[in-house]
């Protein structure tokens, strides 16, 4: 089927049309490298008169520094190779700002040559911030969803992060690595008793405690479950760490939290396992947490309110 070919009149239909909308035609001239048509409404955007638009240099010197390099390799290899191609970048504003531009180019071939580009600089200034905000808001998620949401703290996701980070280091150093696992006496007599109003506010004091009595930058606390925390001590030995176990202990009864219906204490006091090892090829970190577990497990069976030790090659 034939098309006729558009009348002067219609071509000045056409160009009326392409200058009121908001997208920016644009025409450069592939053998010159010069622009033979740019819209007015570069103008509105970006401040500079559409007779400023004389070559590509033009266009390259209006772009951000960190994007230029990127965008203007694509954008040749791209025309060269005859690809319709896209590119976002910063464009200099007459003003000194920048504005986000996306270039949706068309190439042109007549008999097999590049003859010519053609395209539309669209602002996507509004997205991009868009996208921006939604970047900082999943950074937000990534950091709560590593951070216990009552006590502010760690969760178990992030200390088993941190556990296989450190456990590598340690294997590399071979210095000694400690872990502290230690829960409340009796938190559900505490929580039946004062409420659980209450009890997620002594969550957060005895939270706030241990943070307190770390004293290096590596030393980690997190909440791994209801009344349960982990501390990991790197590059700790046991005497070390038997010191800060106790110091824990210390610190909470300094507190002076009641807990009227603790079958060993009238204030609020705290059950600790320790160990200390030396990682080796092939151990596990899991392995090393079951076995300060136990300790845990053994100062409750021993009376509670108490810290039980072990030493072990894993």
């Amino acid at each position: 089927m034939r098309r006729d070919i558009p009348s002067e009149p219609d071509s000045a239909v056409y160009k009326t049309l392409l200058e009121s909308t908001k997208a920016i035609p644009w025409r450069i001239d592939w053998q010159t490298m010069t622009f033979s048509y740019i819209g007015p409404q570069i103008e509105t955007l970006l401040g500079w008169t559409p007779q400023s638009w004389v070559s590509v240099d033009d266009w390259v010197e209006r772009m951000h520094p960190d994007d230029r390099e990127y965008v203007v390799n694509f954008c040749v290899s791209q025309s060269r190779a005859g690809v319709d191609h896209e590119a976002d970048y910063r464009a200099l504003t007459s003003t000194g700002n920048y504005v986000w531009i996306r270039d949706v180019v068309h190439v042109v071939r007549k008999e097999g040559e590049v003859e010519a580009l053609v395209g539309f600089m669209f602002d996507i200034s509004e997205r991009k911030q868009t996208e921006e905000h939604l970047i900082r808001l999943q950074k937000q998620l990534e950091e709560y969803s590593f951070q216990d949401g009552l006590t502010g703290i760690a969760n178990r996701r992030m200390f088993d992060t941190v556990l296989e980070r450190e456990w590598s280091s340690a294997l590399r150093s071979q210095l000694p690595l400690s872990l502290i696992i230690l829960d409340i006496d009796y938190f559900k007599q505490y929580n039946d008793h004062y409420g659980h109003i209450k009890g997620d506010e002594c969550l957060r004091q005895v939270a706030r405690t241990l943070s307190k009595a770390a004293n290096r930058p590596r030393d980690f606390i997190a909440r791994i479950g209801g009344e349960e925390f982990v501390w990991l001590l790197p590059e700790t030995d046991a005497a070390s760490a038997r010191r800060v176990a106790e110091r824990c202990l210390h610190l909470i009864r300094q507190q002076q939290i009641e807990h009227a219906h603790s079958s060993v204490s009238p204030l609020l006091s705290l059950s600790l396992g320790v160990g200390t090892t030396t990682v080796k090829p092939g151990s596990e970190a899991l392995t090393f947490v079951e076995e300060v577990d136990k300790q845990l497990y053994q100062a409750k069976r021993n009376g509670r309110m108490r810290a039980e030790f072990f030493e072990a090659m894993v």
